[in-house]
């Protein structure tokens, strides 16, 4: 479990967000479109699409792709763009079986739609690698307790309450096919319900963090790991936000370290542990060219 220091830089980062957030509501909105193919790059990579970022950007941007690829991976990507805009129009929807089902039905639409929008049942048993999916029998019940459960009103730490749906939802996996692209979009309908802004699972790290943080939790039923990735990535997402609401101009870390005198290896290894705020922009990590550190 991640410590109180974190919670509570946390919570004051959170603070100053969702202040920002009523003053400048424009700026939320275009900071979140703005980083959507990044979103949706990173998701359908860890999938193991073979879209790069800029082809992903082409797709999106300006309906156009220079590269011969399977036209799923087109729908995979407009797709999952699709559901990721919805969020910001109905952020504070509550989480029920019905809205993930229906955010399933548009993120399988065109690629396969006899299974879009309904759970696996009957003979579809689903295996991702040494793992195997709930009983298809029981997969409709399973989801209907994981939901009404992460909708009680407890005393669980936040992070913890969505690390933990997180880690259930993909070892269910109740679906045939769009069980980690929707898990990573539920995350974010999750955190904007409380107000707070997305994040983005890096495909970069998913061998070295994602993926084993699975594995834990299969095998001694601790999910930790997820809730540490996540106070990573909502810490550094605060800090891309207040950033960008409040500073005059970012740089790149590199340029900033340059030039106040930090190591490149020394301030890249802060950007990543988050003791400067620093953020990720198409894969380079930014920040306020006046920061000082302390």
């Amino acid at each position: 479990m991640i410590n109180q220091i974190t919670k509570d830089r946390i919570a004051t980062l959170s603070e100053r967000y969702m202040q920002l957030s009523k003053e400048q509501p424009e700026a939320v909105r275009e900071i979140a479109l703005a980083e959507i193919p990044e979103m949706v790059y990173n998701s359908n990579a860890i999938e193991n699409s073979t879209l790069t970022l800029k082809e992903t950007e082409d797709i999106l941007f300006r309906d156009s792709i220079k590269n011969d690829h399977d036209v799923r991976e087109i729908y995979e990507a407009k797709n999952l763009a699709r559901i990721t805009k919805s969020l910001l129009d109905r952020p504070n929807e509550s989480l029920t079986v019905a809205f993930l089902l229906d955010f399933h039905g548009s993120l399988l639409t065109g690629i396969r739609d006899d299974w879009a929008g309904r759970f696996r049942s009957g003979r579809e048993w689903v295996r991702v690698g040494s793992h195997v999916g709930a009983n298809p029998d029981f997969v409709a019940g399973f989801m209907s307790e994981l939901v009404a459960d992460y909708n009680k009103q407890d005393n669980r730490y936040f992070l913890d309450k969505i690390a933990w749906f997180h880690a259930e939802f993909e070892t269910i996996h109740p679906f045939n096919d769009g069980n980690g692209r929707l898990g990573r979009v539920l995350i974010n309908q999750q955190l904007m319900q409380l107000g707070l802004p997305p994040v983005i699972i890096q495909n970069k790290s998913k061998r070295t963090s994602y993926y084993p943080a699975f594995d834990s939790y299969r095998t001694t039923g601790k999910f930790d790991a997820f809730t540490e990735i996540l106070a990573s990535l909502l810490i550094e997402s605060l800090y891309k936000r207040i950033t960008l609401m409040t500073a005059s101009k970012i740089i790149t870390v590199s340029v900033w370290a340059r030039a106040n005198g930090v190591a490149g290896n020394a301030a890249l290894n802060k950007a990543s542990r988050g003791t400067i705020p620093a953020f990720r922009m198409r894969e380079k990590w930014m920040i306020a060219a006046d920061f000082k550190e302390d």
